[in-house]
């Protein structure tokens, strides 16, 4: 059998708290979402400001990565190159999810909205980044 990683309920608030920090720092006001790595929502929260749609929009990035092991962003390219088959698939293809990735596995994903998707995605890499660097030793 293989030993998979989970994500603590200070994992989650440590993710959070980075994701947070980011978007206050830009002045972004958006939706943060944490999921396990059966796409269960462990964490959710709506800065002040953020639009209501943000947090039904990110946990379903976050969801998104765990079902794929990749990037949201991956389907947004896709649907934006054309291949318009890809909005029949049970994801969400709008940038803004990250996976958390250990030991190759995925265990967890951070989902993020209320912005341009592509500061949706800086929020979320930057809480994926501060579980790393603890697991890391950094």
């Amino acid at each position: 059998m293989k030993e998979i990683k989970a994500l603590t309920l200070d994992d989650v608030k440590r993710i959070a708290a980075a994701a947070e920090r980011e978007a206050l720092a830009n002045g972004w006001a958006v939706s943060i979402a944490v999921c396990d790595a059966g796409g269960h929502a462990l964490w959710l929260q709506r800065l002040d400001g953020a639009a209501p749609m943000s947090a039904m929009v990110a946990p379903e990035k976050a969801r998104t990565c765990v079902l794929s092991g990749k990037p949201s962003r991956v389907y947004e390219e896709m649907v934006n190159n054309g291949r318009f088959a890809a909005l029949k698939m049970p994801v969400v293809p709008l940038e803004g999810g990250e996976p958390i990735i250990v030991d190759g596995t995925v265990i967890g994903a951070v989902g993020v909205s209320g912005v341009k998707s592509g500061e949706d995605a800086q929020v979320a890499r930057a809480g994926v980044a501060a579980v790393i660097a603890l697991r890391e030793g950094a």
